[in-house]
C-alpha cells in the first residue's frame, strides 16, 4: 500500500515538471483550453468617468447669469498677455532689449505659455517687436521705433497725471489699518491704479503727503503723512447723495425683522436701510468692528467698491484683492460676500481665478463708461499689437476703430 501512494506521488512530481502549469487531477477531464476568454472589459466599453469640478476650470457664473460682454474682456487680457507683460518688462531693461535665448526661459516674466518659443509671440506683434543679430551673434530682440515712441508717449501721460495718482494712492492709505500700505505691494499693484514704475521715487516730491519709513523687516512702508476729509468721501455715497433710491436698491443684506410692527413710513424707512445701503465709510477704521457683525460686512463690501472705483478699468482680481488683505481688514469669505450682491458687483472668471467688476462702471456692450486717459492709451497699444502693418493712411481709422 505504501509503495503505490509513493508511486502515485511520483507521477504527480513528474507532471509538474514536464507541465507546470497543468493540473494533474484535472488535465485528462478538461481538453479544451479557456485562454481565449476575454477577461477584461474593453476600452471601447468602460464607462467614462467625469472629471470631478474643480475650481480652476468652474466658471464662477452659469447660464443665464452670464454677461458675456464682460467674460470678453477676460478673454482679450488672455490673449493680450504678452504683449502686456513683455513691456512692463523689456521697459525695465537697459537699451529695452534682450538676448533672444534668455527670454526663451522667461515665460513667467514675458507672459507666454511654458514650453512655448518666445519668437512664436513675437511674429503675432510685428509692429511693436523686432529682433536683430548683434555683434556678438547672438540674435536680441527690442522694441519697434513705433513702440519706443508709444513708450514716450506714455511717460508724457503718467507725467501728466501725476497728482491725480497721488491723490489715488492718498485715498488707499486713507482706507487702510493704521493708515500704512508697504511700497512692494502698491508697487506690485501699480497698473491697476495707473500709478508709475518709478512712484517709489516720485513719493519723496510729496513729504506734505506720505511719509517713508522701515519696518524692523526691512520692508519700506508708506505712511499718510496728513488726513484730507475732502478726499474721505467715497464714490457710493457720492452717488447716494444724487440718486438715494438708485444706490440703495443696489445692495442686500439680509436681516430677519418682523414685518407685524406697527411703524410709521419714516421708521420702516430707516429699518428698511439696515439691510440695504451699506452705510459704513470705507474710511471708517474697520479694523474695530467685530468682524463678522452685519455693520462690518457692509465696511468690507464698502470698502471693495471704493477700492474698485479708483482703478482704472473700475475692476480687479483676486489676486489684487488678496494683496491688500490685511490692510482692508478682507476676510477668506470674500468671494462669497461678493455673489451676494449681483446688483453691485459681477463676478467672471474661475473660482479660482475670478475677477470682480463694477457693474455700473461698464455699458450694455461692455464698454466703459468714463475712460482714464491711461486706459485710451492701452486701447490704442493693443489696437496696434492686432495689426500686421500700417497702411498709408490709415493711423486715423485706427483710432476711430473700437478693440473686437
Amino acid at each position: 500500500m505504501a509503495w503505490r501512494v509513493f508511486s502515485f506521488v511520483s507521477k504527480i512530481k513528474s507532471s509538474k515538471t514536464l507541465n507546470p502549469n497543468v493540473n494533474p487531477f484535472f488535465s485528462s477531464t478538461s481538453p479544451f483550453s479557456t485562454s481565449f476568454l476575454v477577461t477584461k472589459t474593453p476600452k471601447s466599453l468602460k464607462k467614462k468617468r467625469k472629471p470631478k469640478p474643480s475650481p480652476r476650470t468652474t466658471p464662477v457664473q452659469t447660464q443665464p447669469n452670464r454677461i458675456p460682454q464682460l467674460e470678453r474682456i477676460l478673454h482679450r487680457d488672455a490673449l493680450l498677455r504678452f504683449v502686456t507683460r513683455s513691456k512692463q518688462f523689456l521697459s525695465a531693461q537697459p537699451e529695452h532689449v534682450l538676448r533672444l535665448d534668455d527670454a526663451g526661459k522667461l515665460h513667467r516674466e514675458l507672459g507666454f505659455p511654458r514650453g512655448r518659443k518666445v519668437s512664436r509671440f513675437l511674429r503675432r506683434h510685428p509692429l511693436l517687436f523686432q529682433t536683430y543679430r548683434h555683434t556678438d551673434a547672438k540674435i536680441w530682440l527690442g522694441f519697434t521705433d513705433l513702440m519706443e515712441d508709444l513708450l514716450a508717449e506714455e511717460r508724457s501721460l503718467m507725467d501728466s497725471m501725476e497728482l491725480n495718482r497721488v491723490d489715488k494712492v492718498r485715498k488707499l492709505l486713507m482706507m487702510s489699518k493704521r493708515r500704512r500700505i508697504p511700497l512692494s505691494k502698491i508697487h506690485h499693484c501699480r497698473t491697476l491704479f495707473g500709478i508709475p514704475d518709478d512712484f517709489r521715487d516720485r513719493v519723496s516730491k510729496y513729504p506734505n503727503f506720505f511719509n517713508v519709513v522701515v519696518d524692523p523687516d526691512g520692508r519700506r512702508v508708506l505712511e499718510l503723512a496728513n488726513w484730507d476729509p475732502l478726499l474721505a468721501v467715497s464714490a457710493l455715497e457720492r452717488e447716494f447723495v444724487v440718486d438715494e433710491d438708485g444706490a440703495t436698491r443696489k445692495f442686500r443684506f439680509p436681516v430677519k425683522h418682523g414685518k407685524g410692527l406697527d411703524l410709521e413710513v419714516g421708521d420702516k424707512r430707516k429699518l428698511d436701510l439696515l439691510n440695504a445701503l451699506p452705510l459704513v465709510s470705507p474710511y471708517s477704521d474697520g479694523s474695530k468692528l467685530d468682524m463678522w457683525t452685519l455693520e462690518a460686512e457692509k465696511y468690507r463690501v464698502g470698502v471693495i467698491h471704493e477700492f474698485l472705483s479708483l482703478t482704472l478699468e473700475k475692476r480687479a482680481s483676486i489676486h489684487h484683492l488678496v494683496e491688500f488683505k490685511e490692510e482692508f481688514s478682507l476676510t477668506k469669505h470674500t468671494y462669497q460676500m461678493l455673489l451676494k450682491q449681483p446688483r453691485a458687483f459681477y463676478l467672471a472668471g474661475t473660482e479660482m481665478n475670478w475677477v470682480v467688476f463694477l457693474k455700473d462702471a461698464y455699458d450694455q456692450n461692455g464698454v466703459l463708461i468714463e475712460k482714464d486717459p491711461q486706459v485710451l492709451f492701452n486701447e490704442k497699444l493693443y489696437k496696434y499689437a492686432q495689426v500686421d502693418q500700417i497702411e498709408a493712411g490709415s493711423d486715423d481709422e485706427m483710432e476711430d476703430q473700437h478693440l473686437n
